[in-house]
């Protein structure tokens, strides 16, 4: 399908330019990603929106690890391969998350024994805000076993800014970046969720 909206192209305005690589993270010579671009379109709108995911992405308290594990699991649940492909690509290797694991972000559940306990509590808690936009005391308590309270502010937040990301790039079809991680395929059996069984459905990213 094609992408609805179409990036800013070459040759850039000084000031579009300069914006784009602000949204690229320090000393990375790739391309800025086609999201972005998109999102330049409105460059008032993408300032304001790289502010806020500047500070999650580089300045925020939760460890790297932390943060890569709730970003693949919102972005999965979403059904967007493009952001889930876009991360996994560039930051799950540097996090400490394995193959295994990664796959298990789109396919698997928070109990499988892949996980250590600090990162199922994160998963229930992700898993329980995208199918009901609420925490339950047990996810809740869970979530504070690991982290402090500045920490589980973060998480909410983090969590509610990907899949506004998820929205943007699945609403326009942001089309895939070529070097980006493939969305895996659901594992099969009646103990592995498939991408509409995850809580709250985990669509197809093709939109279907």
């Amino acid at each position: 399908m094609n992408q609805r909206i179409d990036g800013v192209t070459p040759p850039y305005e000084p000031e579009t330019d300069r914006a784009l690589h602000r949204w690229m993270p320090p000393g990375v010579t790739r391309e800025p990603l086609m999201l972005f671009k998109v999102l330049e379109r409105h460059p008032e709108l993408a300032a304001r929106m790289r502010a806020l995911g500047a500070g999650l992405l580089v300045h925020g308290r939760l460890g790297d690890a932390d943060r890569e594990l709730v970003i693949a699991r919102v972005t999965a649940l979403c059904g967007c391969a493009y952001e889930w492909g876009v991360h996994i690509a560039t930051y799950a290797e540097p996090a400490g998350l394995t193959p295994e694991q990664v796959a298990l972000t789109a396919t698997g559940g928070p109990e499988d024994p892949a996980w250590s306990p600090r990162q199922t509590a994160l998963l229930h808690a992700v898993d329980e805000l995208h199918a009901t936009s609420h925490l339950s005391d047990s996810a809740w308590h869970g979530l504070r076993a690991h982290l402090d309270e500045r920490e589980a502010l973060e998480l909410l937040v983090l969590a509610g800014w990907y899949r506004t990301i998820a929205y943007v790039a699945n609403g326009v079809r942001v089309e895939q970046e070529p070097w980006a991680a493939p969305f895996p395929e659901a594992l099969d059996g009646p103990d592995s969720p498939d991408r509409k069984g995850l809580p709250g459905g985990l669509g197809a990213p093709d939109g279907r």
